[in-house]
């Protein structure tokens, strides 16, 4: 039995590597991947141990930096992405941090856009800048401001597409551009699109970042995180800073993962299907004054919608009139949506970003990214539409 990964990618749909890509069956013969719940492991002599160690023989070493269970989990995660190499993190947070660690030093620039994940802004503010890594802030969508911001230091451009919570885009083939004649590494987060309705590598992109307790796992288990990329960047660089530093996924998560994988397509289209009906309802009501979310007409990304994104995906945030009083009333008064800060499950989850996946920054902070006292974000999911409408009341 030879692995999916060793045929041809191209021979298969995304379906299909999301379902077959990177399992060798063992002699046991199981049909699901195996979770390989060990540290270590055993080498047949001294001369074999050496080999693995210093990298003159492929195979396992320690499970910090090498486990099947992994493995199966990275090769597929790559193959969806269009990726050379992928390797698995303790968490999102993580794999952006191996990121840095991997590409940067003292000195370097990074120019990011200013709608981030708010940890993402607060390690780039005040953990990186410990080490002399300077973060300039630019408007997402504004090309113009990313590629004036770029000087001789800068070495890395950094965008969520489309962001948490706003939802903005950018043109990530017009951004890779800039990046790539300024001799730049353009990095993306694709937590909120994942491979199945984005894919950055094949838009110009260098480096996809992945939550992969969010929409890759779908149903709210486990935590973790990923990187996709080339050989060298993500093969050699970034691997490196796992092999030695040690943030490192868990067989037994990167098993959640596979079984996520597999209902990804399906999954990230219902949960469009549903969240574009929400946001056209949500656009109706008197009490809200502005809707986030790109598959309506009004969005000024829209166009981006069918080019660089196959469905407008499954966030939709919106102003409620009143501030932080009438957001936290609207909150409370739900029956069945989840408050909960993390997205990406089945269960539709309902939060409040400024004082929670943003509230760590400062208020002027806030302001820049665009997040208001009133703004709600909802990651809608797989319930009927109708369930989740009734259970937001406006009054």
């Amino acid at each position: 039995m030879v692995s999916l990964e060793s045929l041809n990618r191209e021979d298969f749909s995304f379906a299909t590597r999301a379902i077959r890509t990177g399992h060798l069956r063992t002699a046991e013969g199981e049909h699901s991947e195996p979770i390989f719940n060990t540290s270590s492991y055993v080498f047949a002599s001294a001369a074999e141990a050496a080999a693995r160690f210093s990298g003159e023989q492929i195979g396992n070493i320690y499970s910090r930096f090498t486990n099947p269970t992994v493995r199966v989990f990275e090769e597929r995660l790559a193959a969806l992405e269009s990726g050379e190499r992928c390797v698995a993190t303790a968490s999102g947070m993580a794999a952006i941090l191996a990121v840095c660690m991997g590409l940067l030093k003292s000195g370097d620039r990074i120019i990011a856009s200013r709608s981030l994940f708010g940890s993402t802004t607060l390690l780039f503010n005040k953990y990186l800048t410990r080490f002399g890594i300077e973060t300039i802030y630019v408007p997402l969508s504004d090309l113009t401001a990313w590629e004036a911001a770029i000087n001789s230091h800068t070495k890395l451009l950094f965008c969520e597409t489309p962001s948490n919570p706003l939802t903005e885009m950018v043109d990530l083939r017009q951004l890779a551009e800039i990046a790539h004649r300024h001799d730049c590494v353009l990095v993306v987060d694709n937590c909120f699109c994942t491979p199945a309705l984005q894919r950055p590598l094949e838009l110009g992109a260098d480096i996809v970042i992945h939550s992969a307790t969010k929409y890759l796992d779908g149903q709210g288990r486990c935590v973790g995180g990923a990187v996709v990329g080339n050989h060298k960047l993500v093969g050699e660089e970034v691997y490196g800073v796992l092999r030695t530093a040690g943030p490192t996924l868990s067989p037994f998560n990167a098993w959640v993962f596979l079984k996520g994988l597999e209902t990804l397509e399906l999954r990230m289209l219902a949960h469009s299907h549903n969240a574009a009906q929400l946001a056209a309802w949500l656009n109706e009501q008197p009490a809200i004054e502005r809707v986030y979310y790109p598959g309506l007409s009004t969005h000024p990304q829209h166009s981006l919608i069918g080019n660089q994104q196959r469905t407008s995906g499954g966030i939709v945030a919106f102003d409620v009139r009143g501030g932080q009083a009438a957001a936290w009333k609207l909150i409370d008064a739900t029956r069945m949506l989840s408050i909960t800060a993390n997205l990406g499950d089945t269960k539709t989850t309902i939060t409040h970003p400024a004082t929670t996946t943003h509230g760590r920054l400062t208020p002027a902070e806030r302001a820049a990214a665009g997040i208001g006292d009133g703004l709600i974000r909802i990651a809608v999911g797989l319930e009927a539409i109708a369930d989740i409408q009734a259970d937001l009341v406006f009054s």
